[in-house]
């Protein structure tokens, strides 16, 4: 059974205009999975959604096997579907970092010990070991969001979504958050990211994209981020490798579509050994 099951979702804030219209979906255990779409498209509704920040208006949605307007059930599907938001000022609750950390375990009544245990290695799994007793208003931006993200972790949640948490960041920060993501995703957490940057949507199993509330498309990042035309007229970038494959493809040079460099630099090579 999927681990997130959305059926016939639909969504309306004002009661008239649907920001999210029929959705079906499904996300599996252990899946790393994007949302993509412009401004408006649906994205973080939807995510707020998976942990019943927000119910359906039509429709249902199924996480972790438990319907999520089943009011009974909203505390754990809470507890086991954690998200990270774009500004980490919004979410951080307490002036020193392990107090900050400890919060959300703390609130599920999790033993002294094994609170200062988790706490511990939350910090570890962000990189900030030793950062326990620094003031949360002293800290970078990326440092924020890496400590929002332990609060999250720290709970130990089945499913983590970000909700355009690199936004905020600077390349640095970006590619130290996508670590993170992977190592959690390696050890089994399933991850639903939300995000405008395409070089990091290149880097899950799956991306969905989002337009007017409904799925325009879904697949391997291969499948989907190699779209030109369709992602142009969503007003969607392609990922460097993609934009550069184009290009190159365009002006006669016999490479792939493809949204791996690594692939492109090897076509590139092996064809200037043969020129």
């Amino acid at each position: 059974m999927p681990l997130i099951e959305f059926h016939d979702v639909s969504y309306t804030y004002d009661g008239e205009a649907f920001v999210l219209n029929h959705i079906d979906l499904s996300i599996e255990k252990g899946e790393f999975v994007c949302i993509l779409g412009g401004n408006g498209s649906g994205k973080s509704t939807l995510a707020k959604h998976i942990n019943a920040l927000l119910l359906p208006d039509e429709g249902r949605v199924n996480v972790l096997g438990h319907d999520t307007a089943d009011q009974t059930m909203t505390y754990f599907i809470r507890s086991h579907a954690g998200m990270v938001f774009q500004n980490p000022d919004d979410q951080l609750v307490a002036s020193l970092v392990e107090n900050d950390v400890a919060f959300g375990p703390e609130n599920l009544s999790i033993p002294t010990e094994e609170l200062r245990s988790r706490v511990a290695d939350a910090l570890a799994d962000v990189g900030l070991q030793g950062f326990d007793r620094r003031e949360t208003a002293s800290l970078s931006g990326g440092q924020k969001q890496r400590v929002a993200i332990a609060g999250v972790l720290a709970m130990q949640p089945e499913i983590l979504i970000f909700d355009e948490a690199t936004a905020m960041l600077d390349p640095r920060g970006r590619k130290g958050l996508m670590r993170v993501c992977h190592e959690l995703n390696e050890r089994g957490m399933t991850i639903v990211m939300i995000t405008h940057f395409m070089d990091e949507a290149a880097q899950a199993d799956r991306v969905i994209v989002l337009d007017g509330g409904s799925i325009a498309c879904t697949g391997t990042p291969q499948e989907v981020l190699t779209q030109h035309e369709l992602l142009e007229r969503l007003h969607l970038d392609l990922p460097f490798a993609a934009e550069l494959s184009y290009a190159l493809r365009h002006a006669g040079v016999a490479v792939a579509a493809t949204v791996e460099p690594n692939q492109l630099k090897e076509e590139l090579c092996a064809l200037a050994l043969k020129a």
